[in-house]
């Protein structure tokens, strides 16, 4: 469909002559319905006023709530097995980086500015490598810990070494240093966007390079790559509180999520955009909570018998294939 050529004019009529003329309006303004008066364009951006800013605020709140909850339960019953087998510190480091995840969200909702839409991108990068690095370290003390068992593994050298302690650091650190290049060379700012739609004005950050922004998302695809190959090679390892298939999923969901996420990014326009990456961290967050922590969180409330060393370690079951 072809544009009118006089669409954007405006028709002047001259108080001391017969004859009008038409005036261009500014790009920050629009033709009324009679093509008399420029009048200014509407402002659009994701605000808490509006239905879906309000609900996206709320269940981001609603899920830190949640996760909070649960990092309370884990504090609480943090002296029983199932807390504390598999590294419970790197529990706790996972829901914290969770809450984190959930309430950055809520920085994609306003009105955007140069400062924010700096802080928002950097914030949900770091804060999402700490998440997918925890777990990948989760997954490799899981490995680790039922390969000491096994004295023919090789992997028994490299228990005493601590290794899923420098993997969180390390990883969130190389994304650190991808931001940080990131806002030195071309780093997010905000823009006004007039052609996205017709008569509004669309206020949105620009991601600056897309080269840097395709890098960060890049990355935290591969750690979430690694941990679910890790997780998967793990698979067969016995099913005795055995965390790698919950993790398999979660890492499955996380990355279902982001690679739909691609092309949904590049066809919205507008404050569609954001709710899009507002709906993919809190869906890529909520599917990590519930994969890893609902098992935990079942047993410990509505089971607490199976909460003991014996169901963890599996000679309750073994004296019963015994008994047999």
């Amino acid at each position: 469909m072809r544009k009118n050529p006089n669409y954007h004019k405006v028709l002047f009529p001259s108080h001391f002559r017969d004859d009008s003329k038409c005036l261009n309006c500014p790009e920050d303004k629009w033709p009324d319905s009679r093509k008399e008066e420029c009048l200014p364009k509407l402002i659009q951006f994701l605000s808490y006023e509006e239905i879906l800013g309000s609900a996206l605020a709320c269940i981001s709140v609603l899920f830190c709530l949640l996760t909070f909850s649960v990092f309370c339960l884990f504090i609480i019953k943090r002296k029983t097995p199932i807390v504390k087998a598999n590294n419970r510190d790197l529990s706790y480091l996972l829901l914290i980086s969770l809450m984190f995840g959930f309430m950055c969200s809520l920085a994609f909702i306003g009105r955007p500015n140069q400062i924010m839409c700096m802080i928002r991108q950097v914030m949900f990068a770091v804060i999402f490598s700490l998440c997918v690095s925890t777990i990948l370290a989760k997954t490799i003390t899981v490995v680790m810990i039922f390969s000491a068992t096994n004295p023919d593994s090789k992997l028994k050298k490299l228990v005493g070494l601590r290794i899923p302690i420098y993997i969180v650091p390390v990883c969130t650190m190389v994304q650190v240093i991808l931001c940080i290049v990131w806002l030195t060379t071309d780093a997010p700012f905000a823009e006004f966007n007039m052609e996205a739609e017709i008569g509004i004005i669309v206020i949105e950050c620009n991601e600056g390079s897309r080269v840097l922004f395709a890098s960060v998302l890049g990355y935290m695809g591969l750690l979430a790559s690694v941990s679910l190959f890790v997780a998967f090679l793990a698979r067969k390892l016995p099913d005795t509180f055995n965390e790698t298939k919950f993790i398999a999923f979660s890492m499955l969901v996380f990355a279902s999520v982001w690679v739909t996420f691609i092309p949904a990014y590049l066809s919205t326009k507008g404050k569609q955009t954001v709710a899009v990456e507002i709906f993919a961290i809190l869906s890529s967050s909520a599917g990590c909570l519930f994969c890893i922590f609902s098992p935990k969180c079942y047993t410990i409330l509505l089971h607490p018998e199976m909460n003991n060393k014996e169901n963890i370690t599996g000679r309750n079951t073994q004296n019963r294939g015994k008994q047999f």
